[in-house]
């Protein structure tokens, strides 16, 4: 068997060596230029790489989770935002996927939960992110540490809705005389914590009434009840209110914005028939799983704005009765945790608790 022995030998006057000094001049100096370019080209490889992870994206198909039924104001606003997306990635799909139930929240824990990649996006509302929290002694996710804001996309206002067979009333007032002279006044909701019933309590407060929710599975049922008399009002979004109330088939009575809305600009605003105290609205939303990376999220970002604001896309979105916004990353964050506060007071108020 052969034997190799290493042998250190102490030395006084040992100092580091610079092999580069054993070399001519003339080489060291050909050596520290080629050097200079393989570091230049490390580098180049590396910006490559991070421009390339960002112009890469998407490189399949993304799925976006949407917690309502299609048809409503949720779906159109997915859908459309969907097809424009998909143009823009070079007609590469954006799958809308329909997770109804418990006013957004199966789709809420759903989207949490997936990998965070960038190909799982959920478009969500205020009830899942600013509502829930408050409403909700167990709820499956925590929306400020589950989901990272991506941008909002549009917002929208609520009228206030009734059967114009089962009640004679014009305006505000007229509901509000009308219904004290009632057993009592019953307000139809999309589902227990969402903005429509926290809304009804708002506007039992601002006209003095206390009005009994009642709350229904789907906007198909909710309407249902309206029809049949079961209850007297609901508050709807505007996308779901103008093509009822064009129709004839339902009056608006107020509608809860700061402003009047461009699908209806015909109906008053509460606040401008003297409820000064009474203006909520909802939005939509994009957001993705919170680890997905910083330069896919900016990427998304850039590119929700650049769709949302285009010509074609907002006039189809302010045409279904939105606002659109097509906010920032940082800006939607701030609207997400103001209205947070906002509307953890108004659940507070009424000490409801969904579970």
């Amino acid at each position: 068997m052969l034997i190799r022995s290493v042998v250190f030998l102490k030395t006084s006057n040992w100092r580091p060596c610079n092999t580069m000094n054993t070399f001519p001049l003339n080489m060291r100096t050909s050596l520290n230029r080629r050097h200079t370019v393989l570091a230049w080209g490390a580098l180049a490889c590396a910006l490559s790489a991070g421009v390339q992870a960002q112009t890469s994206y998407p490189a399949r198909p993304v799925r976006m989770i949407v917690g309502f039924p299609a048809g409503t104001g949720p779906d159109i606003v997915a859908r459309l935002l969907a097809q424009k997306l998909s143009e823009g990635w070079n007609n590469m799909g954006v799958i809308v996927d329909n997770k109804p139930g418990a006013g957004g929240l199966i789709a809420a824990s759903e989207a949490a939960r997936a990998t965070a990649d960038g190909y799982t996006l959920m478009l969500g509302e205020t009830g899942q992110l600013s509502i829930a929290p408050s409403s909700y002694n167990k709820l499956p996710y925590d929306p400020a540490k589950d989901f990272a804001p991506v941008s909002q996309v549009v917002s929208a206002d609520f009228v206030l809705l009734v059967n114009p067979q089962k009640v004679p009333a014009k305006n505000v007032k007229e509901f509000v005389s009308w219904t004290q002279q009632q057993k009592g006044l019953f307000m139809a909701t999309f589902g227990a914590g969402t903005p429509g019933h926290f809304g009804a309590f708002m506007f039992g407060d601002a006209v003095k009434l206390k009005p009994e929710a009642v709350h229904y599975k789907t906007t198909g049922d909710a309407l249902g009840g309206l029809f049949s008399g079961d209850v007297q009002g609901v508050f709807a979004s505007v996308g779901l209110a103008a093509p009822n109330v064009k129709a004839g088939k339902l009056v608006a009575l107020g509608s809860t914005g700061a402003t009047r809305t461009g699908a209806l600009p015909e109906v008053p605003t509460i606040k401008e028939q003297g409820y000064n105290n009474l203006e909520f609205s909802s939005w939509f939303g994009i957001v993705t799983p919170s680890k997905v990376p910083a330069d896919i999220l900016a990427k998304l970002s850039a590119d929700i704005q650049k769709a949302v604001k285009s010509p074609e896309l907002k006039a189809k979105l302010e045409e279904s009765g939105f606002r659109v916004t097509g906010t920032s990353r940082e800006e939607f964050a701030r609207i997400i945790a103001a209205d947070t506060v906002s509307w953890g007071k108004a659940v507070a108020a009424t000490g409801f608790k969904a579970d």
